[in-house]
């Protein structure tokens, strides 16, 4: 009883407030009652939880979210020119930024991969919408591969190197 005041008192969550329970458990807020507060899960079964339980564990509110974090890493060939290498943060930059509601972060050369030269790149898009944000991620993807066509940049496909027995 005392859980289900705290709950209604201190609202961590809503009805309609898509959560993230401990680590486990993703769902859709459906009701607070006086002992327990049902989410609808992702996979569409009803998760029935105590709210003392919900008390004890951290709660992730994803409705009240302003931005969403978006990051990517992408490999490029080992042959791809030091000049070209030196532009794909640029180009990334611009083509986050052509988006509509999108804020860069930051697009830097990471690592030297086993099979790739690798770049990571930070972008949010201004919105909780998770929906919008996928799309928008989807277009920063289809124009970069526009972008590597026009400049004849190929991605790199993981490769994996066997040695031949030279015994036979």
């Amino acid at each position: 009883f005392f859980a289900s005041i705290m709950i209604l008192l201190d609202k961590p969550f809503e009805v309609g407030d898509s959560i993230v329970v401990g680590t486990e458990h993703v769902g859709v807020v459906e009701a607070v009652g006086l002992k327990t507060t049902r989410l609808r899960s992702v996979g569409g079964e009803e998760l029935i939880m105590p709210n003392s339980d919900l008390l004890q564990s951290r709660i992730r509110n994803f409705k009240r979210m302003e931005e969403r974090r978006l990051l990517t890493r992408i490999g490029v060939l080992y042959e791809t020119p030091r000049e070209k290498l030196l532009q794909i943060p640029t180009w990334i930059q611009q083509i986050v930024i052509s988006q509509n509601k999108t804020r860069f972060e930051k697009a830097h050369f990471v690592h030297f991969g086993a099979s790739a030269l690798e770049f990571e790149f930070v972008f949010f898009v201004k919105s909780a919408d998770s929906k919008l944000a996928l799309d928008i991620q989807e277009q920063v993807y289809l124009q970069l591969m526009k972008k590597f066509e026009e400049e004849s940049v190929e991605f790199a496909y993981p490769t994996l190197m066997i040695k031949k027995d030279p015994l036979g």
